[in-house]
């Protein structure tokens, strides 16, 4: 379906944008598994200071915070990780959420013996980084949050009634039990975005940390989607950024390392 699979393709190519002397994501001296909620979760660990939580998109990976990773890695203990049925992060299992997925990154500050964290997330990231604030927000001390949305219709996200029409044509006539692999992991990732997430306006209330709500002015999430994630969260600044798409923090990395590195260390004061 053109919108998805377009904006699969966006992410895969922001993914391979700006290699590094690192080789972050796939890095033996930084990375381990650890035991998280009956799977191998595979993470990344740079620099020392106050935790800072790094959770990517839809099938991205470690590597998605290549231009981030080096910046803040100077002042935190960046902890990068592979999401669970994403990069070296395996599970074979047919369902997933991201209210599951956030339950895996609670669990993992757990096995790393941390109390709570910085917290920025990209995408579905994004989505995993309000819901872990949601369901767990002793975790979290600040929250960053770019490109997220709270239910996937066409209110949240830009895409034309015929895309989505397509879309439901897909999955009506798709023989996902046939599939095998790569393949079937790829469907779970679809429908994942497909279906979810499914977040009230009434659950963002619930959020008390300090927290920065981002959009690209291009994004594809509507602008007035990420004001409204904004403005039922207690204790937040919005940031839509200009002449961005989706990629705020590849696209603008520099602006975005540091406005986000202000926010997490000067004091919240509330507008």
């Amino acid at each position: 379906m053109k919108y998805f699979f377009s904006f699969f393709l966006m992410l895969l190519c922001y993914s391979l944008v700006g290699q590094q002397a690192v080789n972050y994501g796939n890095n033996p001296a930084a990375g381990k598994f650890y035991n998280v909620r009956g799977i191998n979760m595979y993470c990344e660990i740079y620099g020392e200071g106050k935790p800072l939580l790094l959770i990517h998109g839809n099938g991205g990976s470690i590597s998605a915070f290549k231009n981030n990773i080096p910046y803040f890695s100077k002042k935190y203990k960046v902890i990068a990780l592979d999401s669970r049925s994403q990069g070296k992060t395996i599970d074979t299992n047919d369902s997933l959420s991201f209210e599951m997925m956030a339950d895996d990154e609670a669990a993992l500050l757990d096995a790393l013996h941390i109390d709570s964290a910085y917290v920025i997330g990209w995408s579905d990231g994004g989505i995993n980084a309000l819901l872990l604030a949601i369901r767990h927000p002793e975790k979290v001390i600040k929250l960053v949050s770019t490109g997220a949305n709270l239910w996937p219709d066409t209110t949240a996200l830009v895409m034309t009634t015929e895309e989505w029409k397509q879309g439901q044509l897909m999955i009506d006539t798709m023989h996902a039990d046939k599939l095998t692999g790569k393949k079937k992991n790829d469907w779970k990732m679809f429908l994942l975005d497909w279906f979810q997430p499914n977040i009230s306006l009434q659950q963002l209330h619930a959020i008390k940390c300090p927290s920065l709500i981002i959009g690209g002015d291009h994004d594809v999430i509507h602008t007035e989607h990420t004001v409204l994630i904004s403005q039922n969260i207690p204790n937040a600044y919005l940031w839509i950024l200009p002449n961005s798409g989706h990629g705020t923090l590849i696209e603008h990395k520099d602006e975005f390392n540091k406005k986000v590195d202000e926010f997490f260390s000067t004091p919240f004061v509330k507008r």
